[in-house]
């Protein structure tokens, strides 16, 4: 419909990986009150003096393990490829992508769609279960935005869609490919979420209970007995107490205890990343073989699979019934 945007928020990642580039990414998503809620002014003597002279270049050894040498980062790769797929859904209507760290920014794709004549913004946030660490740091990037400019588009933002059929169906989708392609049958599942500190759990953060409800609504569509399977957390920062169980931790236990073939897939991210390619396809792999495991396939996530992409458009239709 004329007027309407559609605008897919993605947290980011860097230009390159290298320590250079890692250093403002770093210090852009560190420094979010919503990621690390400590007091500003200590925070920022740890950040500055203790973090960023020595994180970023462990970081972009990383980086660099998962960066395609033709497409680079694999979360803007798979993010771009999102929004050319989408763009052919709805021809009418300008499909755009913008990062909450790095580029493109949020910033700079928001002005551009309302240069292009947007008045109606329709946004989705690129996290199934809610958490104020991502969902609501991506409305807070939009929202510094629009405090900025003079003419704001009315707005409506895709709600947590943790438990939607479309998005449910898509990941059992891969999940059952996944597993019919392995010359060997698993032994367990391991359904692994991103953490956040259980702190932020008390104080309010519902990510918990939806990603309970995702896997619970999973392991149903799937039929897995509740002895295949372990839900976990994984991607730890700090000392402070996170969401348990560990992912590194179950595998262990699970490699300890005879299990040698596991499944660890990854629904709370909706591309590939660091997170999914090099901590469970390389870190958590090591960890479970030097515990006495021997294989470990890393599911990937729902990047560009068509049945993604029509779950997408099965949601911003739904949302934005009489907009799109």
């Amino acid at each position: 419909m004329r007027g309407t945007g559609i605008l897919l928020i993605q947290l980011g990642t860097p230009d390159a990986p290298t320590a250079t580039a890692l250093r403002p990414y770093l210090r852009q998503f560190l420094g979010d009150r919503r990621v690390i809620e400590v007091p500003k002014l200590p925070w920022w003597f740890i950040l500055n003096l203790f973090i960023l002279p020595f994180r970023p270049a462990r970081s972009a050894a990383k980086y660099a393990r998962i960066w395609d040498a033709q497409t680079g980062s694999p979360l803007l790769h798979y993010t771009r490829r999102q929004v050319e797929e989408l763009q052919k859904l709805f021809p009418e209507i300008p499909v755009a992508f913008g990062m909450q760290v790095g580029n493109p920014s949020v910033d700079l794709v928001v002005r551009n769609l309302i240069e292009r004549g947007v008045e109606r913004l329709l946004v989705l946030p690129m996290y199934p279960q809610y958490s104020a660490t991502t969902t609501a740091s991506a409305t807070d990037v939009l929202f510094e935005t629009l405090k900025k400019v003079r003419r704001v588009p009315a707005l409506r933002i895709v709600p947590p869609y943790y438990a939607h059929p479309a998005y449910l169906d898509a990941e059992v989708s891969i999940i059952r490919e996944q597993i019919a392609k392995l010359p060997w049958e698993p032994e367990h599942f391991v359904i692994s979420f991103h953490g956040i500190p259980i702190s932020y759990a008390k104080r309010g953060d519902p990510y918990a209970t939806h990603v309970k409800r995702t896997t619970g609504r999973l392991v149903e569509r799937l039929g897995w007995p509740r002895t295949m399977w372990t839900q976990t957390f994984q991607s730890l920062f700090g000392r402070e107490e996170w969401l348990k169980p560990y992912t590194d931790d179950v595998l262990a236990k699970l490699a300890r205890r005879g299990v040698k073939r596991v499944f660890v897939a990854t629904p709370g991210f909706t591309v590939d990343c660091l997170e999914t390619i090099d901590e469970i396809g390389r870190e958590s792999r090591e960890v479970f073989v030097h515990a006495g495991g021997e294989v470990l396939h890393q599911c990937p996530c729902l990047n560009d699979h068509p049945q993604w992409i029509a779950a997408m458009n099965t949601i911003l239709r739904e949302e934005g019934h009489g907009w799109v």
